[in-house]
């Protein structure tokens, strides 16, 4: 799956500020029943509910200050809604759209009560008919310009956005880009103890994964994402090569300067790698028959991983900024060195 980067902003257009125009008499009509409700009875508690704020947060060039936790908000994409279940942010959840896989079974529960808007990215007009307050996309094509749903239009509609820190571009992406997105969403929805919480798991699971390796010779890796006449796999900047590394092996294409990008099969035979790591993520085909393909190309049948049929398999989504990045080291891990798990 190819990164996409935030749009640039455009003008409002008439049929936004007309779509803004109806939203906002919604919101105000839903702000005027909070104020007379719950939160009027109960000073004491709305103080309480917004103790820690104003929180600003300074997300790809766009600085949002969140006067309270957002209430309403709608997902786009997995992992983003992977995130907020894990810190137990449920019940703020009014639509999620794009699953790339099966929810992890802690979370599937809660998973399947989110309404799912759509099958991959929303339409603007879908997104506002859910109401949200915050929109929380995981790539970039989650704020498509092209497809209606820049940030700027969101903005001009009354809704905050935040795009996942793996799309903001221009570097890359490492374990520390994954404990700090859930530092900031914890931020913005006043649960910081929480996210402290849930950093301290995954660095421990990480740890552990890295001792268990350590010392052992680095494992050289190919990883496949689709493809037929050249090979889509993850570059040097992307989470993945990192994972790999602390798992004890090396990416072959850590010198692509990118997120994911094309390379030709005879690279690949030139690079000689020991492991294949099929991603697994909905649309590309099932792994198995990712498998057949790599085993029946002959210019591959020398290459070490294929002659030994030496497959690792890794769901896109726990190679991204994410709570399954850091189970995607241990997986990797046994499957790089079997030896150190026994």
């Amino acid at each position: 799956m190819s990164p996409s980067f935030p749009p640039a902003r455009t003008r409002r257009s008439p049929r936004l500020g007309a779509a803004a125009a109806v939203l906002s008499v919604v919101l105000l009509a839903a702000g005027c029943g909070a104020s007379a409700g719950g939160a009027a009875r109960d000073p004491k508690a709305a103080a309480a509910a917004h103790e820690g704020f104003p929180v600003t947060v300074d997300n790809c060039g766009v600085k949002t200050t969140y006067e309270a936790p957002p209430r309403r908000v709608v997902t786009i994409h997995q992992h983003p809604a992977e995130l907020m279940l894990a810190l137990g942010l449920k019940d703020r959840m009014v639509g999620t759209a794009f699953p790339d896989s099966d929810p992890l079974p802690e979370l599937a529960t809660d998973f399947a009560a989110i309404p799912q808007l759509a099958e991959r990215e929303p339409s603007f007009e879908t997104v506002l008919e859910a109401e949200p307050d915050l929109v929380y996309g995981g790539y970039g094509s989650a704020f498509a310009e092209n497809e209606g749903r820049s940030r700027e239009a969101f903005a001009d509609a009354g809704i905050d956005t935040h795009l996942n820190r793996e799309y903001c571009g221009g570097k890359r992406v490492t374990m520390e880009d994954t404990y700090e997105e859930i530092r900031t969403v914890g931020r913005i929805f006043g649960v910081p103890e929480r996210a402290e919480r849930l950093v301290a798991d995954l660095e421990g699971r990480v740890g552990k994964a890295v001792s268990a390796v350590a010392g052992e010779p680095e494992v050289p890796v190919f990883v496949y994402d689709s493809g037929d006449r050249s090979a889509f796999t993850a570059g040097g900047r992307s989470l993945g090569t990192e994972l790999i590394r602390l798992a004890g092996g090396r990416n072959v294409f850590a010198d692509l300067d990118d997120v994911f990008g094309d390379v030709s099969w005879e690279q690949v035979v030139a690079r000689r790698p020991e492991v294949i790591a099929v991603y697994d993520y909905a649309g590309a085909g099932s792994v198995e028959r990712k498998k057949e393909f790599l085993l029946s190309r002959p210019a591959l049948a020398d290459v070490p991983a294929v002659k030994n049929r030496r497959f690792v398999v890794l769901p896109l989504t726990a190679t991204l900024v994410g709570i399954r990045s850091a189970r995607a080291v241990d997986g990797l891990a046994r499957g790089l060195h079997p030896e150190s798990f026994r």
